[in-house]
């Protein structure tokens, strides 16, 4: 599966004020100083992708003057691609708040050039930071397997630029991963449909690196494709009902993830996350014993090594599925104990239930028992 790649890009080697466009600046000056030629070194370690390299370049410049604005700007692109998004934020703020007259000489951006640097560092921070700081949040959460969270600071994020071509391409990424494979397919349309060519720099596919966003897109276009044509045997058909019926969950829609479970469990009644998730239902319905006969069952199933992609608690993202199973199991056991040891504690009549937790009716009298033999009547 592919991974999401950042929305941070390169697309020359000085500040722009539009996300997507590499925000390291260097002043206009008649003669260069140690701070600018260290930004410059920087500068170029960063279109080598030397980003540590870079990092210490900028922090020399910062070490000899603490209150340049063009150094903070650039400290705070580093963080940023270190995801260590406050830092930048701080960063950025304190480039703005510089009282300086420095215009930027050079900018990918062809309007921001002779443009004080305030003016362009103050626009960055407002939305394009926020926008970075979305993608950038839900990458992280995206690679720790907390799917649905960052989704959710995708959408988010897409609100505040509904064209962003990186937000929608992350977006097809979150989709993908939970096997929904239609909006999956959309959102990398859209990103693609944008023709944009803004290049990819930043990225935890080292192949997407350089590359424009709109390419990438395309290319994930194509790939889904192929996947939805070829993945049609019952294990993957399988697989991706498991994704979806967790995604479910992970949306407040229980009846959905129950039909996503059982269309699993029915197509192979073996597959140990189906055995899982219906133990789950079981669970759900109060029926404990049912429910720890599947987890029993996922247990012992092929497939209980693998470790789990998504879920409904993040605690158990990466565990092997058998040890969540029998996580699941003792917690069912224990359950139906507590239930058990409160009804001997009960001194209300006992209720007859069928398994299904319905109540049986009580006949008014006593049932005459079958077959009994006929008693002869008392003789005098």
């Amino acid at each position: 599966m592919r991974l999401p790649l950042l929305s941070v890009v390169l697309a020359v080697s000085f500040v722009p004020a539009w996300a997507g466009d590499l925000r390291i600046t260097l002043p206009k000056r008649t003669h260069e100083t140690p701070v600018q030629n260290l930004n410059r070194e920087g500068v170029s370690a960063i279109e080598k992708h030397q980003f540590r390299k870079a990092e210490k370049l900028f922090y020399k410049a910062y070490l000899i003057d603490p209150d340049d604005p063009f150094t903070l700007n650039n400290l705070g692109y580093i963080s940023e691609i270190q995801g260590r998004i406050e830092r930048a934020q701080r960063y950025y703020e304190l480039a703005s708040r510089q009282n300086t007259e420095t215009t930027v000489d050079k900018a990918s951006v062809e309007a921001m050039k002779g443009h004080p640097l305030t003016e362009v560092t103050g626009a960055y921070a407002s939305r394009d930071l926020r926008v970075n700081r979305g993608n950038v949040e839900a990458m992280s959460l995206l690679t720790r397997g907390r799917v649905q969270e960052g989704e959710d600071v995708l959408q988010r994020t897409l609100a505040m630029d509904p064209k962003n071509p990186f937000t929608l391409n992350n977006l097809g990424y979150a989709m993908e991963g939970q096997g929904n494979l239609d909006s999956a397919f959309r959102y990398y349309t859209q990103a693609a449909d944008l023709h944009s060519s803004e290049k990819v720099v930043v990225a935890i596919d080292p192949h997407w690196r350089g590359k424009a966003i709109s390419d990438v897109a395309a290319n994930n276009v194509r790939a889904l494709r192929r996947r939805i044509d070829t993945e049609q045997t019952d294990a993957a058909r399988v697989a991706r009902l498991n994704l979806q019926g967790v995604s479910a969950l992970n949306h407040n829609d229980p009846e959905q993830a129950r039909k996503f479970f059982e269309d699993a469990y029915r197509i192979d009644p073996k597959n140990a996350f189906a055995l899982n998730n219906m133990g789950y239902l079981a669970e759900v319905d109060g029926d404990q014993e049912t429910a720890d006969e599947f987890y029993t069952e996922a247990r012992a199933a092929d497939g209980s090594n693998t470790r789990v992609a998504i879920a409904s608690r993040r605690a158990v993202v990466g565990q092997p599925l058998a040890r969540v199973a029998e996580s699941n199991g003792e917690g069912a056991q224990s359950n139906l104990e507590a239930k058990q040891a409160a009804k001997q504690r009960e001194t209300a009549p006992i209720q007859l239930k069928t398994r299904d937790n319905k109540s049986v009716p009580e006949p008014a009298s006593p049932p005459e028992p079958e077959n009994s033999p006929q008693q002869n009547p008392p003789q005098e």
